[in-house]
Parts: structure tokens; C-alpha cells; sequence
């Protein structure tokens, strides 16, 4: 399995000491930064656009992981594409068909970016195992998209389980993210069912920024 990652969300970041948060962000050991964008349709919530992404490049250092929760994932792929991202995840259940998943992913390869396809705690794992090849990431849903703070959802560990068994038979370069109530307790549940990034929003923003971070590295060991 690969280095374990962190990619904190920045749903939960306090907007009111952006600063100050940022830099204790870059130096926690996050390797990756979560960016949550939402359509209010696909989600009933709105989150970011493009130049919100452009000001966190400008910020930070770490890997824009990108995740669009959107009706219209081939638009906004491309927009948050030449906004900066360098990793772009969009769901399974916003796509027409597989083909139009592989599609995409191909779209967004060919832009520079990695791609990621996500899944909601209910869609079942089955139709990417053909297609793992086409993508550098799955991310599962351990909680139902569109708001932070919910409790998570122990049964999505089952994909996981499923999804590290073939990316380990056969030996693929692909990520396997976790978003969704993690904190220092799940976050080790999800690393021995086999996921090797962990989105997480308000447990590493709702205090210390460094010691979150590093409690859940530290989870992997305890």
C-alpha cells in the first residue's frame, strides 16, 4: 500500500483567520488539501468556484485535491482543471454510464490532472472494478455528501475492502480515499480495511491544525 496521505478539508477552515490556519496547514505534514466544491444540485449546498481554488494555489504548496459534487462533472472538471487543480474527483452517480466515467477520466489526464471517481455510501463498488486501470483515485463517501461534521459510516469500509483487494492483485498505482467523519479512531478502520487517504474537516480544524494532522498519521502505527 502507499504512504498514508492527509488531505484536510477546507470546508471546515475558519474563514475569519484564513492566514493564520493556511500556514499551520502547510506545516502540519498534510501532504494534500481537500477542496470540496458543490453545485446546490447535485448536493443541496454551495461551496467554491475557480478563483477560490486559484488563491489556495497561490497559498499553499500541497496537491489540490479537488472533489466536485456537481450535475455537470465534465464543465466543472475542466474549469477546476485550468484553475489549478492537480487531482479532480467526481461521481459515478453524475455520469450518463462507465463509459462516460472513463471518458472523463481520460479528459482529465489529458489536461495534466489525475482523476478520481467518488461513490456515495450506497452505490455499490462493482461497475469501477473493470475499469480501475482509467483511474489514479477512488474516493469512498463514508458519509452522504454536501455537509461536514456527520458520523461516519462504518458499512462503506466494505468497498474499501473490495476496492484494495484488486488494486493490490493487480499491482495499480491507484489511490484509496476515505471522506467523511474520520477522526483518530475511524481514521485507523479505514487504514487497516485499506485506505491509504484520509479526507477529514472538522476533527483537524477544530483545533490544534498540526496535532490532527498528525494523530492521524499516527493512526496507521497505534
Amino acid at each position: 500500500m502507499q504512504e498514508l496521505i492527509i488531505s484536510p478539508s477546507i470546508l471546515s477552515l475558519d474563514y475569519s483567520k484564513v492566514s493564520e490556519q493556511l500556514d499551520a496547514l502547510n506545516h502540519s505534514g498534510a501532504k494534500w488539501m481537500h477542496f470540496d466544491v458543490m453545485d446546490g444540485h447535485f448536493v443541496p449546498n454551495l461551496t467554491f468556484g475557480p478563483d477560490i481554488l486559484k488563491g489556495f494555489k497561490k497559498a499553499s504548496p500541497l496537491v489540490m485535491d479537488v472533489h466536485i459534487m456537481v450535475d455537470d462533472p465534465q464543465m466543472f472538471a475542466e474549469v477546476f482543471m485550468k484553475a489549478g487543480a492537480d487531482i479532480v474527483t467526481f461521481h459515478l452517480e453524475a455520469v450518463e454510464n462507465i463509459d462516460a466515467c472513463v471518458k472523463l477520466c481520460r479528459k482529465i489526464r489529458s489536461m495534466g490532472g489525475k482523476a478520481g471517481v467518488s461513490l456515495k455510501p450506497n452505490t455499490p463498488v462493482d461497475a469501477l472494478l473493470p475499469v480501475l486501470e482509467e483511474l489514479d483515485l477512488v474516493l469512498i463517501m463514508s458519509v452522504e455528501p454536501g455537509f461536514g461534521g456527520q458520523s461516519f459510516m462504518a458499512h462503506t469500509l466494505e468497498k474499501v475492502i473490495i476496492l484494495r483487494q484488486e488494486i493490490s492483485q493487480r499491482n495499480l498505482p491507484v489511490h484509496l480515499e476515505i471522506d467523511g467523519g474520520i477522526n483518530r479512531n475511524t481514521a485507523k478502520q479505514a487504514i487497516l480495511a485499506g485506505c491509504d487517504v484520509l479526507v477529514a474537516g472538522s476533527y483537524v480544524f477544530k483545533q490544534d491544525i498540526r496535532t490532527g494532522v498528525q494523530s492521524l498519521l499516527c493512526a496507521a502505527q497505534s
